[in-house]
């Protein structure tokens, strides 16, 4: 089962899109967040996940 952890990196730099190049994520998603339930966690993630590789972004997480 995959994690429903925030993914923010505090990187919170956006596209023209609105997607930012830390955590993959819409503006609209990062808001909402904290109010979505685990499924609906795990497909922004999925979708975010498939956004940084299209940006070419590492996705590195903070330690």
């Amino acid at each position: 089962m995959s994690s429903t952890k925030d993914p923010c990196i505090s990187v919170c730099k956006f596209t023209e899109e609105h997607i930012c190049i830390g955590c993959g994520r819409s503006k609209r998603e990062i808001k909402a967040w904290k109010k979505l339930d685990k499924s609906d966690k795990r497909t922004v993630l999925a979708e975010a996940a498939m956004r940084l590789i299209k940006l070419g972004a590492t996705g590195r997480r903070k330690k």
